[in-house]
């Protein structure tokens, strides 16, 4: 279900998102996925907890979620009395679509000895199924404090779950699912450039499959690859993540260059999210005007899912929003727009 577009020739669509934004007193958040002229228009820019954590805190009464569906559950999980719409409501997530419910909970059933760290990255229902939530920033921090004989189901994203065990030495029974995006970044087009750029570092995503993280300087969240981007010495940096973060980068630190990783063979679109580009400023305008589409959960999903959610933020709550992979960056805020976040 998407937001009804009907004619909207001669509409000033910055002007009516901004007066229905205050007429329904509404926050916008943006995923640093979004096209540059969404982020632009948003109270915040960032990654999705943090976001939703952002939203939570303001008064306002309507979140606009420009972002993917699994990012808008968890906001209405932190706001269950807010009413949160996003954009388009098939904007998905291969790495929900990966894990249904009713599939992680036979599996679960199956090892019962496991407990189940579950990246944020899925749906609300397979968080209300698992133990602890992570993000890419808290997961070494909270899989530091599991003892060591304690079994682990990882999910939904094998990649960073494998990035996990080398990086800590442990082993964990891993789900196969894995970001379309990522998965597609090619290892052949990342040496060509690496070749053209010899003194450019690379700054990878965890979700990216070994062979591209083996060749990165720095691996970590999204947030984390905007730190290292802003902080490095290096003027050319290789992003091995959504390229639409690079319009952060590039308002941050004009003076740099920042080179998006292909996927394929360098001549497509692979590298970008589908399901986020779903998220337009017609369909932001209408979702505003007609309040839908609409998150809507049942409040004994919300409650199961906001435990872990709560075991995550106990935890590690320091590391949510604070970069590399259970590595604290201290943000400079006179380089970094105030509005950005991330984990």
């Amino acid at each position: 279900m998407t937001a009804q577009l009907h004619s909207l020739k001669g509409v000033d669509l910055l002007a009516e998102i901004d007066r229905l934004k205050r007429e329904r007193n509404a926050v916008i958040l943006a995923h640093y996925y979004q096209k540059p002229e969404i982020q632009d228009l948003a109270d915040f820019v960032g990654d999705s907890l943090d976001l939703s954590r952002k939203a939570a805190a303001t008064d306002a009464e309507v979140i606009a979620f420009c972002g993917v569906r699994f990012m808008a559950e968890t906001a209405k999980i932190l706001s269950p009395d807010k009413t949160v719409i996003l954009p388009d409501m098939d904007a998905g997530c291969s790495l929900e679509d990966s894990c249904p419910p009713d599939q992680f909970a036979a599996f679960r059933k199956a090892h019962p000895d496991h407990i189940a760290l579950t990246y944020i990255n899925c749906s609300a229902a397979v968080k209300a199924l698992s133990d602890i939530i992570v993000t890419s920033s808290s997961a070494k921090v909270i899989l530091d404090q599991i003892p060591k004989d304690q079994k682990i189901i990882f999910g939904p994203d094998r990649h960073l779950g494998g990035y996990l065990a080398r990086k800590t030495g442990r082993e964990m029974l891993l789900w196969p699912g894995i970001c379309i995006v990522h998965q597609a970044f090619s290892e052949t087009e990342l040496l060509k450039l690496k070749a053209e750029h010899p003194d450019a570092p690379v700054a990878a995503h965890p979700e990216c499959p070994p062979h591209i993280i083996d060749h990165a300087d720095h691996v970590g969240s999204t947030k984390s690859i905007l730190d290292f981007a802003l902080t490095s010495p290096a003027t050319t940096i290789l992003v091995a993540t959504e390229p639409h973060i690079i319009h952060q980068m590039e308002k941050a630190a004009p003076n740099k260059t920042f080179i998006g990783v292909p996927g394929g063979d360098g001549q497509c679109n692979c590298n970008m999210c589908p399901y986020m580009a779903l998220n337009t400023l017609e369909k932001l305008y209408t979702a505003l005007r007609d309040l839908q589409p609409r998150i809507e959960l049942s409040p004994e999903v919300m409650e199961r899912a906001r435990v872990p959610l709560e075991r995550m933020l106990e935890m590690a709550g320091r590391t949510v929003g604070q970069g590399d992979v259970g590595t604290p960056i201290i943000d400079d805020p006179a380089r970094i727009d105030p509005r950005i976040s991330g984990d």
